[in-house]
């Protein structure tokens, strides 16, 4: 146990040697003289939807069909119940450096992972090799909600509106058939329509966006949604940074939560290792954290982070082992 405890050490150096020595190497992709426009003023709306009903509706499931829903789509129900703190996260918005596509906080350079947020949203029917990406079907709008909801067409068809570009359903609609539909497991899958069309990809609020169907019927395949989700959330902080304003439309819950376990010191909050069966999303869910604190306060906080304020490792993270050589090649 003891050597093969070592020979990891050695691959783990060697793992750092080769990466040190790349950076050496190669250096920096930007072009020189590139100049950083992190202090532009940037006011990002973080308007939420009221999750009340979620949460209710969840409270009156019982084990069975919570235990379905692990099952089928892990510790996202978790989501509904982890407070959005807006001072943070406008803070936050002013140091999303678009170009390199991460957060530049004081001497910190961190962004999120798609293994962290894979860890997060914790579903054992993901394959994390299956990128979701959106598969041409040929089935409208109204035939791919009939095949989630097990509606009729009219009663489909009278429900979807437009909102701006894109075709929606109310959520009050689809909240009336989790509460009464007679099959458990379409309940289920309305219920996390529902989820990332209110908290993952919060589009058009108090409705579900065409787009989001699309990535539902991928699901079922095992596909993993988290590329698409850390796609949503990087693109949406480039936009409002460079328009300096607007809504962001992306999970601002999962996006907090991986702030706080990275910066944990800041919050004089320590973690211990943890196994495969733990979820930080539920201890996340239970947490009391402040909202007191202005934006202005937390811009300072941010402004001045040292490394050593800095988990640098996600203590949450479960041990695997990564390929990072190939013969020669890197």
């Amino acid at each position: 146990m003891e050597n093969e405890f070592l020979d990891k050490v050695k691959d783990n150096a060697a793992v750092r040697a080769c990466s040190e020595k790349l950076q050496s190497e190669k250096g920096d992709s930007l072009v020189e003289g590139y100049t950083s426009g992190l202090w532009s003023f940037t006011r990002i709306n973080v308007t939420q939807n009221d999750l009340q009903e979620l949460r209710d509706i969840w409270a009156h499931w019982n084990e069975g069909t919570k235990q379905l829903f692990y099952q089928n789509y892990g510790d996202i129900s978790y989501l509904f119940d982890v407070e959005v703190d807006k001072h943070l996260f406008r803070a936050m918005a002013h140091f999303w450096n678009s170009v390199y596509s991460c957060f530049t906080f004081g001497e910190v350079d961190l962004v999120p992972t798609v293994e962290e947020y894979t860890t997060l949203l914790r579903c054992p029917k993901i394959q994390v090799n299956k990128a979701y990406s959106k598969v041409f079907n040929g089935l409208t709008f109204a035939k791919k909600l009939m095949s989630i909801t097990g509606m009729s067409k009219p009663w489909v068809t009278a429900r979807i509106q437009q909102k701006r570009d894109g075709k929606c359903i109310p959520w009050e609609n689809l909240r009336d058939l989790v509460l009464v539909h007679p099959d458990k497991r379409k309940r289920v899958d309305i219920f996390i329509l529902s989820i990332y069309g209110l908290v993952i990809f919060p589009r058009a609020l108090r409705h579900v966006d065409e787009a989001v169907t699309d990535l539902f019927n991928r699901l079922d395949k095992r596909i993993t949604s988290v590329l698409a989700i850390l796609d949503k959330t990087f693109r949406s902080l480039s936009m409002r940074q460079k328009a300096g304003k607007g809504r962001f439309i992306g999970c601002a819950q999962l996006l907090l939560v991986w702030f706080h376990r990275h910066f944990s010191k800041v919050n004089k909050v320590s973690y211990r290792v943890f196994s495969e069966s733990y979820s930080p999303l539920k201890e996340e869910a239970a947490m009391q954290r402040r909202d007191d604190i202005l934006e202005e306060k937390w811009m300072e906080i941010l402004q001045n982070l040292k490394e050593e304020d800095t988990e640098w490792r996600a203590f949450w993270m479960v041990l695997a082992e990564i390929l990072y050589r190939c013969g020669k090649f890197d």
